[in-house]
C-alpha cells in the first residue's frame, strides 16, 4: 500500500488562486509557469483510467491475500473483504479527486493538511505518513525476500534472514537512486512491466489443468505446511481483521488528488475514469484471489506466505515456480524504488517550508539528488526492518498509521466544500452522493484502525505514541525558534 507523492499537480491557467494561503503563493506561481509551458495537454478518460490502475495495483496481492484468508472464518468473509475494499477505494478516489480539483497545489496530499489543520497536526500527520511509507517499503521488501528464498529450497530461512535480504535490496536501490532520477526511472519502467506480467500469469493459471481436489502441493523444500487454526470470533470481527491486509493491497488511489484539474472535462471524465479504473482493479484482484482459492484451497491458503509460488508450482511445476519467484522479486523492487524516489521529495517540500531542518533540502550539485533526505528515509526503512522483521507486524503498524492520514486527509473535503463554493459550476469535478461517500470512507478506516487496536494493542499504542511524539517535537521546535 503506502503513499507516493506526485511532483506536480496541474492547474488550468485561469484557475483562481484566492482560496490558497500565502505560503502556497510561490508554489502556485511555479505551477502556473509549468502549465503555460505544458500547454493544453490534458488527460482523457482512458489515460486517467490507466493512471488510477497504476496507482493502486502493487505487490501486496502476492502476499496479503494469505494474511487476509488467515483471519477470515469462512470464504464469505474473505471475498466480502475484497469487495468492500474495492468499494472503499472507489469512495476514497472520488473524494480525493474533488479535493484535488478544489485545491490544485503541488504535492496536494502533503499540502492539504497544512491548509485544513493546525500546524502541529499537519506536521505530525505528514511525519507519520513518511514513517508509514517506510514501513510499507519494508513490508514489500519482505514479500520479495520470501519469494527469492524459494530459489534455495535446502536453506532454512528464518525471519531474520529474510529481513537481512530485504535490507540488502533496499540498500541496493538506495545506491541506484544516488545516481540520479534518470537511472532510477529507467529501472522503474522495466520493473513495472514485470509486476503486471506476474499478475496476468496468476490469472492465466486458472485456464491450465491442475488438481483442484488435492491439498496444497509441497513447496520446493518439501517442508510441511502448518495451517494455523482459525480463532473463534464473530463475522464482523473477522471482517475487520481481514480488511487490514486488504486495505494495504488497495492503497494508492489517494494520489488522484494530484490529477483533479489535469483531466479533460473533469466533471464528466474524472468519475468515469475512477469508476472504470477501480472496476478493473477489483476484477483483477478477484480473479487472482479466485485463482488462489480454486487452486490452493481456502484452508490451505491460511498456512502459506508465498501463496503465488504455490499456485505456479501446482500448475507449471517447480521450474515454473522458480522462474516466477525470480521475476517477482524484481517486480517487488519496483515498489521499493518508487518510494525511494518519491518520499525524499516530500521531505524536501517540508524542509522548504521550514517545518523540518533545511539540511533535508540539500541537493547534490551534479545530479540534484536529495542526499540527506534519501539517506534518512532509507535508514528509517532499515530500522523498522530491524525491530519488526515479520510481514504481519510491519503490516499492522503501517496500516494503523495510514488510518490517521486517510481519515484526516479525506475529512478536508468538508472544509473545502464550504470555503470554495464559488468554484461550483466552473467545470471542476464535484462528486455526487456527498457527504455519504467520504463518510463511508472515513468510517471504514476507523473500523480498520479499531480492528488493529483489538488484534495488536501494542502496535496501536506505538502508532499513537509516534503521532504524539511528532506533535511534541513540533511544539519544542517552535519554542527553540522563538528563543532564536
Amino acid at each position: 500500500m503506502g503513499y507516493s507523492y506526485g511532483d506536480s499537480a496541474g492547474i488550468t491557467p485561469n484557475f483562481p488562486f484566492n482560496h490558497l494561503t500565502e505560503a502556497d503563493e510561490p508554489v502556485t506561481q511555479q505551477m502556473y509557469i509549468f502549465i503555460l509551458m505544458k500547454g493544453n495537454q490534458q488527460l482523457n478518460v482512458f489515460s486517467f483510467t490507466m493512471i488510477v490502475v497504476g496507482l493502486v495495483i502493487g505487490m501486496g496481492i502476492f502476499r496479503s491475500a494469505a494474511t487476509s484468508a488467515q483471519h477470515a472464518i469462512e470464504p464469505s468473509v474473505y471475498f466480502a473483504a475484497w469487495l468492500i475494499g474495492g468499494f472503499v477505494a472507489l469512495c476514497g478516489a472520488l473524494t480525493y479527486a474533488e479535493i484535488g480539483s478544489r485545491f490544485p497545489v503541488t504535492g496536494g496530499y502533503y499540502k492539504v493538511f497544512s491548509y485544513a489543520y493546525h500546524p502541529s497536526i499537519a506536521f505530525a500527520i505528514n511525519c507519520i505518513i513518511l514513517i508509514s511509507n517506510a514501513a510499507s517499503l519494508s513490508v514489500v521488501a519482505i514479500i520479495g525476500s520470501g519469494y527469492i528464498a524459494k530459489l534455495f529450497p535446502g536453506t532454512p530461512w528464518t525471519d531474520v534472514d529474510k529481513a537481512l535480504l530485504s535490507a540488502g535490496a533496499i540498500i541496493l536501490f538506495y545506491f541506484i537512486n544516488l545516481r540520479g532520477l534518470r537511472m532510477s526511472s529507467r529501472a522503474q519502467n522495466i520493473l513495472m512491466v514485470i509486476k503486471i506480467s506476474m499478475i496476468l500469469v496468476l490469472i492465466a493459471a486458472l485456464f491450465f489443468p491442475y488438481d483442484s481436489g488435492a491439498a496444497a502441493a509441497a513447496v520446493a523444500d518439501s517442508a510441511t505446511v502448518s495451517i494455523p487454526p482459525t480463532p473463534q470470533m464473530s463475522w464482523i470481527q473477522s471482517l475487520g481483521y481481514s480488511l487490514i491486509a486488504v486495505s494495504f493491497t488497495y492503497g494508492g488511489y489517494q494520489q488522484t488528488i494530484n490529477f483533479g484539474s489535469e483531466v479533460k472535462d473533469p466533471a464528466r471524465n474524472i468519475p468515469k475514469g475512477i469508476f472504470f479504473g477501480i472496476a478493473i482493479i477489483i476484477g483483477l484482484y478477484l480473479l487472482v484471489n479466485f485463482s488462489y482459492y480454486q487452486i490452493v484451497g481456502f484452508e490451505q491458503m491460511k498456512g502459506e506466505k508465498e501463496i503465488a509460488y504455490v499456485v505456479i508450482d501446482k500448475v507449471f511445476g517447480p521450474k515454473g515456480a522458480a522462474v516466477f519467484s525470480f521475476f517477482l522479486f524484481f517486480g517487488v523492487l519496483a515498489y521499493v524504488n518508487a518510494l525511494l524516489m518519491s518520499n525524499p521529495r516530500v521531505m524536501f517540500a517540508m524542509s522548504d517550508e521550514g517545518t523540518i531542518p533545511k539540511i533535508f533540502s540539500k541537493q547534490n550539485e551534479k545530479n540534484g539528488v536529495l542526499v540527506v533526505s534519501l539517506t534518512v528515509f532509507t535508514l528509517t526503512c532499515l530500522i523498522i526492518l530491524f525491530f519488526a522483521q515479520t510481514f504481519d507486524a510491519i503490516l499492522n503498524f503501517t496500516i494503523f498509521l495510514d488510518c490517521f492520514g486517510m481519515v484526516a486527509s479525506s475529512a478536508t473535503i468538508f472544509k473545502l466544500r464550504k470555503q470554495t463554493k464559488y468554484l461550483d459550476g466552473s467545470g471542476i469535478y464535484k462528486m455526487k452522493l456527498f457527504p455519504l461517500l467520504p463518510l463511508i470512507f472515513m468510517a471504514t478506516y476507523c473500523f480498520v484502525g479499531v480492528s488493529i487496536a483489538i488484534q495488536t494493542p501494542n502496535t496501536a499504542l506505538i502508532g499513537t505514541a509516534v503521532l504524539a511524539a511528532f506533535m511534541a517535537i513540533y511544539y519544542i521546535s517552535q519554542q527553540f525558534k522563538k528563543r532564536a
